[in-house]
């Protein structure tokens, strides 16, 4: 017989009493537990006896059992992770909880949980099939994290950090996982640690007054120190300076120079400005360590004063003088001068000319003998490759994409559908010799992951599989902000700016795979040499997001590209005209190359 646990229950209304549910079914030997997160399901019970109510409860739970598995199905599909709206404040040496929860609440006991750094595979703390993953798991952090497991059936979960340390300072991210659907939440960890107690000392003597040193140690983050007197009436610094040891613990000299022999005692206060907490030591200075004033220096500084105010006054009528001599001097040097610079400035520029030409010419011959040690500039690379008319294959096509308009662009058939999976398409004709290239066009939102390059046409492309050069494919590309070559292990292409238009060059008999920028012409990523055997097919892959590929049209051609030397206008209208952007036959436009040449200095 079917059994819910009643965990509570409260009357609504004068006519009756309503049961609120919520708990686990138990049918037959099986205790299923659905988590009902912020649902409640009641039904009317009449007044009665208690046997009477029990009997007619029992018939009534029954009929809505299929109500209740649909409600608790629906409501555990979706969810949010929350973390803490305030930075999580720890000190040094002590430990940390960094806690997360879902909303709805709802059980996470089975889900897959992670704390990362900046990026996911820096691995703070896995939890995977109900233990601990250490696999991932950043060195730092073997041995001093722990999962917190007593609220995870409400979907509260938190990691404990050990013995905190000052590289725990920063940003963290909680990971929750359910099947394909997944979220996070990001939380800030603030570092703090006092130090020493300051040590203050009197130096000696400064001009007029006394100088005072405050020093201190061990602090994180950098402290403030802050000098006052009895009455609280605040010093200003004569100098602060902070340095950090090898632990990256603070540690600060501050100087003060008192003028005023009548204050007394100071105190030198260094606080922590994350705690809040602050130290202090006072130091008491005679009267007698205070320079005592001598009688001459108010006669001596009048005496300065006037000395200066008419040397002042000599120095202005020579000025004067000397320069209604150099104004007419002046004019006539540069008089001389313009047509000096006219008839250099002729010179230079034929001589400038001249060798712009010799040092193209000798550039272009330098990279036509050893093109393919030269990774940039895409457009000198096309005059050793032939443009391969690609055509997408519908038969070699994922049935959740979409091949159209001539076969040359590939999109979702439903991009509103989630998919967990790689979909993937081949070109219609494979490569088995020759040096060849085509561009691709992409068209994609910021959370995105694609894939495009070369593959076997024997590869295995179905469910979720690998792409390396070892399985067969020679691809790179992109997921969510950062862009990768799939080597082994993967490569990830540092300082990498958007991609609009990726050309693909394949030189079969050297197996070389080299991908370019096609709009300014740069070099993205070449594999190492392989050996190929059998034909490769053009490959194109999306994973995720709002992503469509067109394979660009070679009949057009890319305009804009720097044109070969035995190609080039004149030198003098070269130097008058502005350099055109990269533009191809998608319709993408470009700007000029950023990244320059090897080949130019």
């Amino acid at each position: 017989m079917p059994i819910i646990q009643i965990r509570k229950w409260r009357p609504r209304s004068s006519f009756g009493e309503w049961l609120s549910l919520e708990g686990s079914l138990e049918v037959g030997s099986q205790n299923l537990f659905f988590p009902i997160p912020q649902t409640t399901f009641s039904l009317p019970l009449p007044n009665s006896s208690s046997k009477d109510m029990e009997g007619r409860c029992s018939r009534s739970l029954l009929c809505c059992l299929a109500s209740l598995l649909l409600l608790v199905q629906l409501s555990t599909e979706q969810f949010q992770v929350v973390g803490p709206r305030h930075p999580i404040v720890a000190v040094l040496g002590e430990d940390a909880i960094l806690p997360c929860a879902l909303l709805p609440a709802m059980n996470a006991e089975n889900m897959e949980l992670g704390w990362f750094r900046t990026t996911l595979s820096q691995a703070v703390f896995i939890y995977w099939n109900q233990q601990e993953q250490t696999e991932e798991q950043m060195d730092e952090y073997r041995g001093r994290t722990s999962l917190v497991r007593d609220f995870l059936l409400e979907g509260q979960a938190s990691v404990h950090i050990h013995k905190v340390q000052v590289s725990d300072n920063g940003m963290y991210t909680c990971f929750f996982r359910h099947g394909g659907f997944y979220e996070e939440a990001d939380l800030e960890v603030k570092v703090a640690g006092m130090g020493s107690d300051p040590q203050v000392h009197i130096e000696g003597p400064e001009e007029d007054g006394v100088r005072v040193v405050c020093k201190a140690s061990g602090w994180f983050p950098k402290p403030q120190v802050q000098w006052r007197d009895l009455s609280g009436k605040k010093f200003p610094a004569l100098s602060e300076a902070h340095t950090q040891d090898t632990e990256e613990l603070f540690s600060v000299e501050a100087t003060l120079v008192v003028r005023d022999s009548s204050v007394g005692n100071v105190t030198c206060s260094v606080l922590n400005p994350v705690l809040d907490q602050e130290k202090a030591m006072a130091i008491y200075i005679p009267e007698p360590f205070f320079p005592q004033a001598s009688p001459w220096k108010p006669a001596f500084a009048v005496i300065l004063t006037m000395l200066g105010l008419l040397l002042l006054g000599a120095c202005c009528f020579i000025r004067k003088a000397h320069s209604r001599r150099m104004q007419v001097r002046q004019e006539k040097d540069h008089l001389w001068r313009l047509k000096e610079e006219k008839q250099q400035a002729k010179e230079e520029v034929l001589k400038t000319i001249d060798e712009l030409k010799a040092d193209l010419y000798q550039r272009k011959e330098a990279y036509l003998s050893a093109w393919r040690k030269a990774p940039l500039y895409a457009d000198w690379r096309k005059e050793r490759f032939q443009a391969w008319p690609v055509t997408l294959d519908p038969d070699s096509a994922h049935h959740r994409l979409s091949v159209c308009h001539e076969k040359m662009l590939l999109t979702w058939k439903d991009p509103s559908v989630y998919c967990d999976e790689k979909c993937s398409v081949l070109g219609l004709e494979g490569i088995t010799s020759g040096r060849w290239y085509w561009e691709v066009k992409i068209e994609n939102e910021l959370h995105s992951r694609w894939t495009l390059g070369v593959c076997r046409k024997d590869v295995r492309r179905k469910g979720n599989y690998l792409e390396s050069p070892q399985r067969g494919f020679w691809v790179m590309g992109k997921v969510n902000k950062s862009y990768f070559a799939l080597t082994n292990p993967e490569t990830w292409l540092s300082s990498m700016q958007d991609l609009f238009r990726v050309g693909v060059f394949l030189d079969y008999s050297e197996g070389d795979v080299s991908f370019y920028n096609m709009i300014d012409g740069s070099h993205i990523f070449s594999f190492p040499p392989a050996s190929f055997s059998g034909a490769l097919f053009p490959y194109l892959m999306i994973m995720y997001g709002a992503v469509s590929m067109t394979v660009c049209s070679m009949e057009s051609g890319s305009e804009g590209l720097p044109v070969p030397l035995n190609n080039f206008p004149p030198l003098e209208e070269t130097l008058s005209t502005p350099m055109e952007g990269f533009s191809s036959g998608c319709g993408v436009d470009g700007a000029p190359p950023e990244a320059e040449s090897l080949l130019l200095p």
